[in-house]
């Protein structure tokens, strides 16, 4: 990942944009050296989520009371 200085930056913003676009490399842009903004390069793969993605990796339990016992239960209430 690249850093630029703010005023580098604006004095070359196209250039450096379409550096981004092409190498698909981040740039951060600092002021004094600290960072302020971070330029990356467009991806069109939107994620969206999928409805029941995660259904394989739980669990359902009929009865999660008895495997501790009554008293056990409240008492972590």
């Amino acid at each position: 990942m690249k850093t630029m200085a703010i005023s580098a930056f604006k004095a070359r913003a196209l250039q450096v944009v379409a550096q981004v676009a092409r190498s698909k490399e981040r740039v951060v842009i600092t002021k004094h050296g600290k960072p302020m903004a971070q330029l990356v390069p467009y991806s069109s793969l939107a994620r969206t989520s999928v409805p029941g993605k995660l259904a394989s990796a739980l669990v359902f339990e009929k009865d999660i009371v008895s495997p501790l016992g009554a008293k056990t239960w409240e008492a972590a209430h």
